[in-house]
C-alpha cells in the first residue's frame, strides 16, 4: 500500500470531510506541499493544480509575502474582537484598501471567515435595509438556477444546485430560483434577445411573487460551477429591473473577485454597479480564511440612521487581524504584478487552446469562459445537445484520466472545470490544454 493510500485510510478514521464520500475519499489524496502551480502529495506525486485549489490559490503555492504577513501579525496581535467598540489596524486598513478598489458605489464592508457566511450576511443584511426603511414585507431572495453561493443554511436555500438540498428538506421558505442564462441552452424565445429574454424571467418572478416582498437579486457575475458567461446586456437589464422594483442587487464575487475574469471585480465588464457585493478566496489567495460583504452608500446609511435597530449580526472572527494582514499583502501583490490584466491574457490563451484542441471533438458540445474561469461541457449527440446517461459518468472519468496524467482539477457531471492561479506561466496553460484535450480523448475517443 503506499503512504498515500495508507494516510487516506487514517484520515478516515476521524474526520466528515466536505461532500463526504467514503469511497471517493480512499481513492484521494493526502496533499503535504504546494509550490507555485502545482500540489504534490504523500507519495511525492506532483500535479498542476488546474482549480488553484477551490478557485481560491489565485497567487499560487509558497508566496512567502503572505506567509511573512501572517507571522508578523500574529506576533503584534493575533486576534481582537470586531464587535461594535472594537477594532484593529488591520482591519481598518482592508476596509480603506477596499475602497479603493470596489465599485465606486461600494465604501463600507463587514468581514467574514469565507463565501457560505458573506451570503448569509448579504441577506440579512437586504432583510434589515428594508425593515430600517419602513419596508418590512421585503425579505425573500432571488437566484438563478445553477448558482453556487454556499452551504450554510441560508446560502444554500439560495444556491441554485438541486444536489444541495435533499439531506437538508425542508429548505427554508423565501428563496426563489430563475432559469440560468446558459448560452448553450437557454430557449431564447423566437425573434427574442437572449440577454432580454434571460433577464426577463426575473421580471417574472418577482412579479409572480409580489415586488412588496422581495428583498433581494444574488447572482455570480459568471458562475464559477460551469463558467456560465452571461450574453452581453443582461446585467445591464438585470439592473434597470432591479431598480423598478426596489430589489436590491447583489453580486457574489466570492470566485470572479480580485483579478480571476480579467477584471479586480466582474461586473466591470458590463459597467455595471451592484447595491452589495460579497468576497472571499482570492482575497487571501486562500492562504488564510477570511470573506466579507461590501455596501453601497445607499445600503450602508441605514446602519447609522438614528433609531434604527442595531444590527445583531456578528462572528467572531470578523476582521480578524492576522488574516487582514493577509488580505493587503496579496491585494499588494495582484496589484503590482497586474495579475488582472494577466488572467486576462491567460484566460484567452487557455479557451483559444480548448477550443482547438477539442472544438471539433464530437462529445464536446461547448467550450466556454471568461478570464481564468473555464468549462468544458461533453455530451452524447452534439447535434440535439443530449447528454449522456449519468450512469456512464462521463464526467467523472475524464477527471480521472486527467489525474493519471498529473492534472488536479474539479467538474460537476459531465461539465469539467478550470480555474487555474492568476500566475500560471503560459507554459503551465499549454499543459492543461493538452492534457485535457488527451483525458477527454482517452475516454472518448474519436
Amino acid at each position: 500500500m503506499s503512504l498515500n493510500a495508507e494516510l487516506m485510510q487514517r484520515d478516515q478514521r476521524h474526520l466528515v470531510h466536505s461532500l463526504h464520500n467514503p469511497t471517493a475519499h480512499l481513492a484521494g489524496h493526502m496533499w503535504v506541499k504546494g509550490e507555485g502551480t502545482d500540489v504534490i502529495d504523500a507519495d511525492g506525486k506532483r500535479y498542476i493544480d488546474a482549480m488553484s485549489g477551490l478557485w481560491n490559490v489565485t497567487l499560487g503555492h509558497g508566496r512567502h509575502e503572505l506567509v511573512d504577513a501572517a507571522a508578523k501579525q500574529m506576533g503584534e496581535l493575533a486576534y481582537a474582537s470586531g464587535y461594535c467598540g472594537n477594532s484593529n489596524l488591520q482591519a481598518m486598513a482592508l476596509g480603506e484598501r477596499l475602497a479603493e478598489l470596489a465599485y465606486p458605489n461600494i465604501s463600507h464592508f463587514f468581514f467574514t471567515s469565507g463565501g457560505g457566511e458573506s451570503t448569509d450576511s448579504t441577506i440579512k443584511t437586504a432583510r434589515h435595509y428594508f425593515k430600517a426603511i419602513g419596508k418590512p414585507g421585503k425579505v425573500k431572495t432571488i437566484s438563478v438556477m445553477g448558482g453556487y453561493h454556499g452551504t450554510t443554511l441560508a446560502a444554500m436555500c439560495a444556491t441554485g444546485m438541486p444536489a444541495y438540498w435533499p439531506s437538508f428538506e425542508p429548505r427554508m421558505p423565501g428563496f426563489v430560483h430563475i432559469p440560468n442564462h446558459d448560452r448553450y441552452r437557454y430557449v431564447v424565445p423566437p425573434g427574442a434577445d437572449p440577454a432580454t429574454a434571460a433577464a426577463d424571467e426575473l421580471e417574472r418572478a418577482i412579479l409572480a411573487e409580489g415586488p412588496d416582498t422581495v428583498a433581494l437579486f444574488i447572482a455570480e457575475p459568471v458562475m464559477g460551477g460551469g463558467a456560465y458567461v452571461p450574453p452581453a446586456g443582461y446585467f445591464q437589464r438585470i439592473r434597470e429591473i432591479c431598480d423598478r422594483h426596489d430589489v436590491l442587487f447583489a453580486a457574489d464575487e466570492v470566485i470572479t473577485g480580485f483579478g480571476r475574469t480579467g477584471h479586480r471585480f466582474a461586473l466591470d465588464h458590463w459597467g455595471v454597479t451592484p447595491d452589495l457585493m460579497q468576497f472571499a478566496k482570492g482575497i487571501t489567495s486562500g492562504y488564510v480564511p477570511l470573506g466579507g460583504v461590501g455596501l453601497s452608500d445607499k445600503v450602508a446609511a441605514v446602519f447609522d440612521r438614528p433609531g434604527t435597530d442595531a444590527w445583531m449580526h456578528s462572528y467572531t472572527y470578523s476582521g480578524h487581524p492576522v488574516a487582514c494582514a493577509v488580505a493587503l499583502a496579496a491585494i499588494d501583490i495582484l496589484e503590482r504584478e497586474g495579475l488582472a490584466a494577466r488572467a486576462r491574457v491567460l484566460g484567452e490563451r487557455l479557451l483559444s487552446g480548448l477550443c482547438d484542441a477539442l472544438g471539433s471533438h464530437p462529445n464536446v458540445g461547448d467550450i466556454r469562459g471568461l478570464g481564468l474561469i473555464a468549462a468544458i461541457e461533453i455530451v452524447e449527440d452534439r447535434s440535439s445537445k443530449a447528454s449522456f446517461d449519468p450512469a456512464r459518468k462521463i464526467g467523472p472519468q475524464v477527471l480521472a484520466q486527467g489525474r493519471a496524467r498529473g492534472l488536479m482539477t474539479r467538474g460537476r457531471g459531465d461539465q469539467i472545470y478550470l480555474g487555474p492561479p492568476l500566475v500560471s506561466s503560459e507554459t503551465t496553460i499549454d499543459r492543461i490544454v493538452v492534457t485535457v484535450a488527451e483525458a477527454v480523448e482517452a475516454v472518448l475517443p474519436r
